[in-house]
This record gives structure tokens, C-alpha cells and sequence, in this order.
């Protein structure tokens, strides 16, 4: 009985096995996924000046060999010689043609990046301005060499004019982000001759042995003419013109010339400087002085009635 038993429970187990089996549903194959559709685009490259077909052949929208010597910053595509150029961000699935596409190919040249060429345009200033501030030989008299300036003046402003360039060169090295990485390498010449050569030409006069600054030599010359106005143990009073030193032309504008070179002076120093204080005192003296000026304005027109009715007190055609 027991051997009957067991194998009624096998059987038993067994067909409720296939009965299983024939009632689980089989899943439905997956269809096919259909294959994509890849295009093919039949591109012409023309050399944009004279219209010879540089290149022919069926692109594939991701794949693209040129020649190594036209590195892509040297190459200038457009779909017409007079449009503009095309960006490197453009697609050309995005571009107004058809399955053919004619783009006009213009080399660029030789290509720098522009972090290059700002330090190269800055470097320059820096180091030729402070050639001529130590006054290196070959550039002044043998007998200066390696002298410095008695003007102050002179060490302000190479001490200016060498931090703007250093904040230049830190600002190209850590702060600036350049979105157009490269320019042509000929351009670098042109930069470079004008920041280089405006340095080499403030530097020359500014450290130049025999320099003064213009509004004290100007302040200076007045004064001068003014005193030969008046010969020693004289009391007579003259007109104060212009002579043959440029510096006393302004006689012709204004009545108190040494009072318009110094204001200069402190404006300049201001702008120089752009220091609150300075500009403060600046503002000060120039109301002080103006004071000055118109009282010694209204004094030569009482004294001389042939006094030049064209001058002003200390600011030409204006105060």
C-alpha cells in the first residue's frame, strides 16, 4: 500500500505539472527594431577666391578628414563667398541645404592663441618701458647709464604704468575666459608694433635724462616771463605776452597761465593716481586758485585799457 502511494502522489505531480505548463501563456516575440536611416551628404569645398574645387566627396554627418596642414582654427567655411563665416558650433543637418552642400574654404593662416598673444602684447610694454626707466646703455648718453630720474614724477609713473601691464598679464593668466581661442599669427606683428612702439616713445622722453614735466616746465616759464616784466628797482607795470618759449602761448587764452599749469598738474595727477584725496585736493585748489585768477583778471583790465579782451582768467573761453 505504501509503494501504491507513492507512486499515485508522483503521478499526481506530474500531471499537475503539464497541466501547468499548458495553461501559462507564451509571451509574444518582440518585433523587429527597425533599422535607422542614416544620410549621406555630398559636400563640395571651393577655395573662395577662385572657385576651384578643393575637395569632393559623400560625408557622413559625423565623420569628417581633411588635410592635417588646415587644422580646423585655421580654416574659414561659408555657403557663400560673401557670407559669413560659419561657426564651429554649427551642424550641418542644421544648415540651409540639401543632401549637397557647396562651402567656400578660406585658410586662415597660421594660427596663435590669443593667450599668447596678450602676453606677448603686455610682456613688451613691461619690459621695454622699464629698459629706458633704468636707462640700459645704448638707449641715452653713456654718461647717464644705469642713472635714475631726480623726478618724482618719473618713478610714479613707471611704477603706474608697470602694474597695469603686470594686472594685464595676471588677469590674461587667471581671470580672463577667451571665447574665439586663436587669431592669425600676422596679426601679432601689427599688436605688438603698436603697444611695443608706444612704449618705447612715452618711455624715451618720460626717463629721458633732460625730461621736466610739462606743466611745472610750463608753471616754470611763466613765472619767468612774468619776473622779466618787471627789471630790478622797477615798479612799472606791463601786459604780460607770449614769447618765444611755446610754453608762454597760452598767454593768448587766459590771464593767469601759471594757475591753468598748475591745475593741470594736479589733474594729471589725479587721473595718474585716481585716488579720492588727491582728487579732493585737487577740486580745492582749483577753487583757490580760480579765486585768484579772476582777482588778478579784474586788476589788469582796471590798469590797461588795451587789455586783450580774447583772455580769460584761468580757463580758456570759459572761467
Amino acid at each position: 500500500n505504501v509503494i501504491m502511494d507513492v507512486l499515485a502522489l508522483e503521478a499526481k505531480t506530474v500531471t499537475g505539472t503539464e497541466t501547468e505548463k499548458k495553461s501559462t501563456p507564451r509571451p509574444k516575440p518582440k518585433p523587429p527594431k527597425k533599422a535607422k536611416r542614416t544620410v549621406y551628404f555630398e559636400v563640395e569645398i571651393l577655395d573662395k577666391k577662385t572657385k576651384e574645387k578643393l575637395l569632393h566627396f559623400h560625408l557622413h554627418p559625423f565623420s569628417i578628414s581633411t588635410d592635417p596642414k588646415w587644422y580646423p582654427a585655421r580654416q574659414s567655411l561659408r555657403l557663400d563667398p560673401k557670407a559669413k563665416c560659419l561657426r564651429d558650433e554649427d551642424v550641418l543637418q542644421t544648415l540651409p541645404v540639401g543632401t549637397t552642400a557647396s562651402f567656400y574654404f578660406t585658410d586662415l593662416g597660421p594660427q596663435l592663441t590669443w593667450g599668447t598673444v596678450f602676453l606677448t602684447e603686455c610682456a613688451g610694454p613691461l619690459i621695454i618701458y622699464l629698459m629706458f626707466y633704468f636707462r640700459l646703455p645704448f638707449i641715452y648718453s653713456p654718461k647717464y647709464d644705469f642713472t635714475s630720474s631726480k623726478q618724482w614724477i618719473v618713478h610714479l609713473a613707471c611704477m603706474c604704468h608697470s602694474f597695469h601691464y603686470v594686472k594685464r598679464i595676471l588677469e590674461t593668466l587667471f581671470v580672463h575666459r577667451i571665447s574665439h581661442g586663436t587669431m592669425p599669427l600676422r596679426n601679432i606683428f601689427k599688436n605688438c608694433g603698436y603697444y611695443w612702439c608706444s612704449a618705447a616713445w612715452m618711455a624715451y622722453y618720460i626717463n629721458h635724462p633732460l625730461y621736466t614735466p610739462p606743466c611745472k616746465l610750463g608753471n616754470f616759464s611763466i613765472h619767468i616771463t612774468l619776473r622779466n616784466l618787471k627789471p630790478p628797482g622797477s615798479k612799472t607795470k606791463k601786459i604780460p605776452y607770449p614769447t618765444k618759449n611755446p610754453f608762454t602761448w597760452i598767454f593768448w587764452l587766459v590771464s593767469c597761465p601759471n594757475y591753468t599749469y598748475e591745475l593741470g598738474s594736479w589733474i594729471g595727477f589725479t587721473v595718474m593716481t585716481q585716488c579720492v584725496p588727491v582728487g579732493f585736493f585737487t577740486l580745492v585748489a582749483f577753487i583757490q586758485m580760480t579765486v585768484w585768477a579772476r582777482g588778478k583778471h579784474r586788476s589788469y583790465l582796471k590798469e590797461f585799457r588795451d587789455y586783450p579782451t580774447l583772455r580769460s582768467s584761468i580757463l580758456p573761453f570759459l572761467l
